[in-house]
């Protein structure tokens, strides 16, 4: 996922992806986007360049999102309550440093993904990633989306993640990663109602086999995390694992994730413009777009490479 890893995300012919605005205006009361099925398809923007050290688009017209708040939904997983966040956020395979997170307020993100554990995180030495990181930048009005890599399809496209495979019994290691992914959650200091997104990265979904275990192991991860009194998202390609979870959402397949990250780079960014999902399916708030990566920008004098999100959806409660 994002600037971890992955294998070639879904990728559509367009020049130039739309970067967020420059400036979010605070809403009076936190909005919560419904889907239209009466809604314009987003235009293409005119290609600007940015001056200085906030980028500067066109803001994509249709399927707006709230300015960026965050809020208790009044929903549970398990008796505890979650967190919602709603505007733009960046992930990257390295935490940055306390310092560069505070120089990138000067941004339009308030939402950052990290990647916390999991066998197969390529960026398993995470140099600033502990509990006074997230107690910082939460002060500083940070929304953390945390990113478990375990382990991956067995028809898994990109080569250097086919070592972290599903093994011979899915069920039994979706059950084990998801204890871990908790555990780790709490050592952090991530409490209950914090959501946990599984990155499962691009794979053949026409390998019905390899589609079978993976689904067994997403669906036994979901459940493990959700008895844990944790929320499971699950992040992965437009074009498999996210058309995957909704075939098996039609088909009435049980324990599936309750937040979707769905990855298409180069379109606008758009919650309910994603073809492969029904409009009607994960929402309220449950939706985090990731529509462009490998790309870098600089605020506040610090420059990173980073993948770009728009999200509707849970993050991280941090004690």
């Amino acid at each position: 996922m994002g600037a971890e890893w992955r294998a070639t995300p879904v990728r559509v012919p367009y020049k130039t992806p739309p970067e967020p605005p420059a400036a979010h205006r605070p809403a009076t009361e936190p909005k919560t986007e419904q889907p239209r099925t009466d809604q314009p398809k987003p235009q293409q923007p005119k290609p600007q360049q940015p001056t200085g050290d906030k980028p500067k688009a066109p803001k994509p017209k249709g399927d707006q999102p709230a300015a960026d708040t965050s809020k208790a939904d009044g929903t549970k997983a398990g008796g505890a309550k979650r967190k919602i966040f709603q505007g733009w956020a960046f992930d990257r395979c390295q935490a940055p440093s306390v310092s560069t997170m505070r120089a990138w307020l000067a941004s339009p993100y308030r939402g950052v993904g990290v990647y916390f554990g999991g066998r197969g995180r390529h960026c398993k030495n995470q140099r600033h990633l502990d509990r006074s990181w997230l107690r910082e930048t939460k002060q500083m009005g940070w929304n953390v989306l945390p990113i478990y890599v375990g382990s991956q399809s067995p028809c898994v496209i990109a080569n250097i993640k086919r070592k972290f495979t599903i093994g011979g019994n899915a069920w039994a290691q979706g059950r084990q990663e998801a204890r871990d992914a908790v555990g780790q959650a709490r050592r952090l200091g991530m409490a209950p109602g914090s959501a946990l997104y599984l990155d499962m990265e691009a794979y053949r979904l026409g390998q019905r086999r390899c589609a079978r275990t993976t689904l067994a192991f997403v669906r036994s991860w979901n459940r493990e995390v959700r008895q844990q009194n944790y929320v499971p998202g699950f992040y992965s390609s437009a074009n498999s694992g996210v058309r995957h979870m909704e075939r098996a959402r039609k088909a009435g397949e049980r324990d599936l994730p309750e937040v979707m990250w769905f990855a298409r780079w180069n379109v606008p960014p758009s919650l309910y413009g994603e073809k492969w999902l029904d409009r009607r399916a994960w929402h309220p708030n449950r939706r985090i777009h990731q529509y462009a990566g490998d790309v870098t920008e600089r605020h506040g004098g610090r420059r990173l490479a980073i993948d770009r999100n728009r999200v509707d959806a849970p993050v991280a409660i941090i004690r």
